[in-house]
């Protein structure tokens, strides 16, 4: 298996013109959206929409906005957001397998819920749950909800989550898409500090060709990517 990179890693900018793609690391790249303190490059290729590297927070600003997060297991409403990515876990790869929750936070909840229904479920954060060795296995199945706008070098992460996955594994991302460059001016999702990276379905259509993975999408905000 290749060598496991952590999320954070912030790829360095192109010299003397807009900053390489994080995703495919494209150098074509267009601007976006532009507001005081923080510029937004789409990139031609992938499609993704980024924030400028040099404008993320550090990782001890970034841990003091999650430090925020008052999201907790038992919490009835919290359970019914994580469960539209449950769901599509449990249509799609039935108990028992063995899963890994990628990015799970303070307060992990999707891993109980899973363990719950059936899975043998482990949890990783970079942050919160930082045990390395955990990506040094395979699993049935990986989700990752609500983390990977979080991350600063998709273009690393991406390949190792994939390699993860045991052969016909499944990974389940959940992150709102972007739908216009109109919309991403007034949109609620990017104004979260912390949030650097933005995926279209077309960035998805992406990965999925590059990898020669099946993409599926389940409503507005849950992808799942088979081996």
């Amino acid at each position: 298996m290749n060598a496991r990179v952590p999320a954070g890693i912030v790829p360095e900018a192109t010299a003397g013109g807009p900053p390489a793609c994080p995703l495919c690391r494209g150098k074509a790249s267009t601007p976006y959206l532009t507001e005081p303190g923080r510029d937004y490059f789409q990139c031609p290729a992938c499609r993704l929409v980024y924030l400028h590297p040099a404008q993320r927070l550090d990782r001890a600003a970034e841990k003091a906005q999650y430090d925020l997060h008052r999201n907790h297991p038992d919490d009835p409403s919290y359970r019914r957001f994580l469960g539209r990515a449950a769901d599509v876990v449990i249509s799609l790869r039935p108990a028992p397998a063995n899963a890994l929750d990628f990015g799970c936070g303070p307060g992990p909840t999707l891993s109980l819920m899973l363990r719950e229904a059936g899975y043998q479920c482990v949890d990783y954060d970079p942050v919160y749950a930082p045990d390395e060795s955990l990506l040094q296995a395979r699993y049935d199945i990986i989700t990752c909800t609500e983390v990977i706008e979080h991350v600063h070098a998709p273009h690393r992460v991406w390949p190792m989550l994939i390699d993860l996955l045991e052969p016909g594994g499944l990974l389940v991302v959940m992150t709102k898409r972007v739908s216009s460059q109109q919309r991403f001016a007034n949109w609620h999702y990017r104004q979260d500090p912390t949030h650097v990276c933005f995926y279209s379905e077309a960035s998805f259509q992406w990965i999925a060709e590059q990898f020669q993975l099946k993409l599926q999408l389940h409503g507005d905000d849950v992808i799942s990517i088979s081996r």
